[in-house]
């Protein structure tokens, strides 16, 4: 059989940090490489992408996913890159796409400089993976470090804020945006004056203003196309409001509100507000502090207005809660009785309206304090584990892990597995040792290799399938390691609140109300129901045993 023409694709990657380190790890020094690598093995480059600027701890690169399209497209068979390290430094993702995805894929990937080729036996693979991973979390750590102490001293170690740009010649420094420094002062003129920020939002839209996510996608920041599709052409109240908050505008530094859960974690959890890193007068003011407490103050009192509204209630279910049968958002319903405005405060599927065009036959509803209340006891429950307890509910979820992977025991199997390959090896040996001093025939060892070699490459195949179902259990294990290392924190939760429920909970779906005897209709007077309620926890997912499902209770209103 013909062998096919190699048709390969050069990738090249550079994080900033790798770029200070000079021309080893450029652009070009990448380029170098591979082609020399190709022109030396008679393969084609027919086509190069680029991610200059981008972690190897991040996989949502644009170039990496052009990548992955263009082979999806079928116009090459081989991916080349300098070293494992450019094609990504996290342990698990590398190790699936260079053992796993692009062999699944009949992708040839390679990396010379480290003696990579996923059509051969890579012993020193796994190694390679795992320093990269640890260069990862040490680059981490040491940008974090310096960015607290940037923090410490008032610099504004981030992207800066609507109205702001930085400094020519600085990172660190803010100074205003000669484009949208007016915008802002416009923005606190309007709510010093009395006006609610949906009639600032209207105005500015009224005259055209872009609004700050579409200012830096368009004329100020590098987003990817995913990113820049998030950007909206029109303002909004909460973006107003946000403006009006931010003490950044009295030119003060504030930072640190937010961390990552973790080194390769995209969430972003609340930090409390005595954590924050505060620097005073650390540049320009773009309004006075009399401007900022009069809007403040018009921003209180519209606020305090709109409560007066029997229709106004401030949810902290939003963007969480869901309706189990459409998936659409729950919102406030309900109205006042007998100036009893909590006791009748629901939330409704917001497709069971009558006016949705998708209406929901079977939209949930439930009293807002009973979801509360099942939430808050949902979470004492958690954080009132004790050491032994997590330890068993995180084994309990490893080994249901593994066996959705269809391993029971992989690590001893893998022993298995490894043993067998030893064995083999040690039998190619004999077999080649015997043939040297006659007792083995030339055909017979020819036969015996041949077999042996086949039998090794089958349980090489089998190993990486196992080191691939153990990466995954070792995630779900890190993933609960994450959750209760945070639930640690808490002792009880008295009162849930928005920032607890958004650190702790990702979603929570509910069902519709099941009535006993065959009702139709709810009383108010303590009628018993059913009502699927599941809960979907950060990093962990959904805990059935603990979760409301399907549970009964007596409703007081």
């Amino acid at each position: 059989m013909k062998n096919p023409v190699k048709l390969a694709i050069g990738y090249y990657r550079l994080s900033d940090e790798e770029r200070k380190r000079g021309e080893s790890s450029s652009i070009s020094n990448q380029r170098q490489i591979v082609e020399a690598y190709c022109n030396l093995h008679g393969i084609i480059i027919v086509q190069e992408f680029v991610d200059d600027g981008y972690s190897g701890g991040n996989f949502d690169r644009p170039g990496f996913q052009k990548m992955l399209k263009c082979l999806e497209q079928g116009k090459a068979n081989m991916v080349i890159t300098k070293d494992l390290s450019r094609l990504g430094r996290d342990m698990s993702e590398s190790s699936y796409y260079a053992e796993r995805f692009f062999p699944e894929h009949a992708i040839h990937y390679i990396a010379p400089e480290d003696n990579f080729d996923s059509e051969s036996v890579n012993m020193m693979a796994p190694f390679q993976f795992a320093m990269n991973d640890v260069y990862l979390r040490d680059t981490s750590r040491k940008v974090k470090s310096v960015l607290d102490m940037k923090r410490k001293n008032g610099k504004y170690a981030c992207c800066p804020p609507y109205g702001y740009k930085k400094a020519v010649g600085t990172t660190d420094q803010l100074v205003p945006d000669e484009n949208t420094a007016p915008v802002v002062r416009r923005i606190f003129a309007l709510a010093s004056e009395g006006e609610s920020t949906r009639s600032i939002a209207k105005a500015l839209n009224h005259d055209g203003v872009i609004p700050p996510l579409k200012y830096r996608v368009e004329c100020r920041d590098k987003f990817s196309e995913r990113g820049a599709s998030h950007a909206s052409d029109i303002w909004n109240y909460t973006t107003v409001k946000r403006i009006l908050r931010n003490k950044v505008y009295l030119g003060h530094t504030i930072l640190g509100k937010s961390r990552k859960a973790s080194v390769k974690s995209k969430v972003k959890l609340p930090v409390p507000e005595d954590e924050w890193c505060v620097t005073l007068n650390t540049h320009e003011p773009l309004v006075t502090q009399e401007q900022f407490d009069l809007a403040e103050h018009f921003l209180s009192e519209n606020t305090k207005a709109n409560g007066k509204n029997p229709a106004f209630r401030h949810s902290i279910f939003g963007g969480i809660a869901y309706c189990a049968n459409c998936g659409a958002a729950m919102c406030s319903g309900g109205s006042v009785y007998k100036g009893e405005r909590e006791k009748y405060w629901y939330l409704v599927c917001n497709n069971l309206t009558s006016r949705s065009t998708n209406h929901c036959e079977k939209g949930a509803r439930i009293h807002y304090y009973d979801l509360l209340e099942i939430v808050r006891r949902d979470l004492n429950r958690l954080i009132g584990f004790s050491d032994e307890e997590i330890v068993e509910i995180t084994e309990t979820a490893v080994k249901k892990a593994r066996e959705e992977s269809g391993e029971d025991d992989i690590p001893g199997e893998l022993k298995r597995v490894e043993k067998q390959l030893e064995n083999l090896q040690r039998m190619i040996e004999r077999a080649y040792r015997d043939n040297i001093s006659g007792l083995l025939g030339d055909a017979q060892l020819e036969l015996m290799v041949t077999k042996f070699t086949a039998e090794i490459q089958t349980l090489e195949k089998r190993r990486l399938s196992l080191q691939s179902s153990e990466s995954e259990s070792a995630k779900v294990k890190d993933n609960y390691d994450e959750f209760f290392n945070l639930a640690r924190k808490y002792k009880h939760i008295d009162e849930l609140d928005r920032n607890v429920l958004h650190t702790f909970v990702e979603r929570i779906e509910i069902g519709r109300k099941v009535l006993p005897d065959g009702r139709k209709v709810a009383s108010h007077r303590n009628t018993s129901f059913s009502q699927s309620i599941r809960i979907y926890y950060r990093f962990i997912g959904e805990l059935p045993a603990l979760s409301e499902t399907a549970s009964e209770y007596v409703s007081n209103f």
